[in-house]
């Protein structure tokens, strides 16, 4: 079975990020960039699949700019077989990037979709159940356990009543959750061999989605910062505070 994973290109989360000073969006100026964490594990647990024999091959798949080529070589340094990389010079919205990877699952023919959930730059959370209305396939999201016996696939995930677990026929697209593994480091070797790995680059527009665009930022603003907190001296002192002063009670 051939397994489908995209993973897109983001600041990395150790950094700290800057607001443009004009409020239009983050500043990427000499940022670091990295996979996005959900698209990791999406990657870990594909690997994991071939290593247990149910996955034949991992092909990664990436939409952005030519520098995405670099995500794209992390995932193969972890075991990904080979790389798509789908250029485009425009910051693409969850609808178009669903509708290039349908393109791209035209293509490729894959048994399974894996991807992250959510990129931690928008937050969207939307391409996974956006791709699986477009082919028409079921779909399971935030997983925390994913199991492949033949054509089904049993997918174990998270709910505020505790666990469900859902039985889907393959093909299917299914998108990972923090908890469903813990990505393994890639070897210096294994990072020298994925330098020598096939990535295929196309242009977005080769695939004649329209990427005009529907949606429109209008600014791009940090969080408050936190005021210091203050001492009480007893909880007759804490109740009168949260009265009068913060108004929670």
């Amino acid at each position: 079975m051939k397994v489908l994973v995209p993973v897109k290109r983001v600041i990395d989360y150790n950094v700290k990020v800057r607001v443009k000073p004009d409020q239009t969006g983050v500043d990427l100026a000499n940022v670091k960039m990295s996979m996005n964490p959900f698209c990791e594990i999406a990657v870990e647990e594909a690997v994991r699949l071939k290593e247990k024999g149910v996955a034949s091959e991992i092909v990664v798949v990436s939409i952005g700019p030519q520098q995405a080529q670099e995500t794209i070589r992390t995932a193969l340094a972890m075991g990904a077989d080979r790389g798509v990389l789908v250029t485009s010079d425009v910051d693409v919205e969850p609808l178009e990037v669903a509708k290039l990877l349908k393109a791209v699952v035209a293509e490729e023919q894959p048994g399974l979709v894996l991807m992250g959930k959510q990129a931690i730059d928008g937050d969207n959370n939307a391409v996974g159940q956006m791709l699986s209305a477009l082919l028409d396939w079921p779909q399971a999201t935030y997983a925390s356990k994913l199991e492949i016996a033949g054509d089904k696939a049993k997918v174990t995930r998270e709910v505020d009543g505790g666990l469900q677990t859902l039985e889907l026929d393959l093909p299917a697209v299914v998108t990972a959750d923090l908890r469903l593994n813990e990505p393994r480091y890639a070897s210096l070797p294994n990072i020298m061999k994925a330098k020598k790995k096939p990535i295929d680059a196309k242009a977005a527009a080769d695939y004649g989605v329209d990427l005009t665009g529907r949606l429109k930022v209008l600014k791009v603003t940090e969080p408050p910062k936190r005021t210091a907190g203050v001492k009480v001296e007893n909880a007759a002192e804490l109740v009168a505070k949260l009265k009068t002063e913060a108004g929670v009670i």
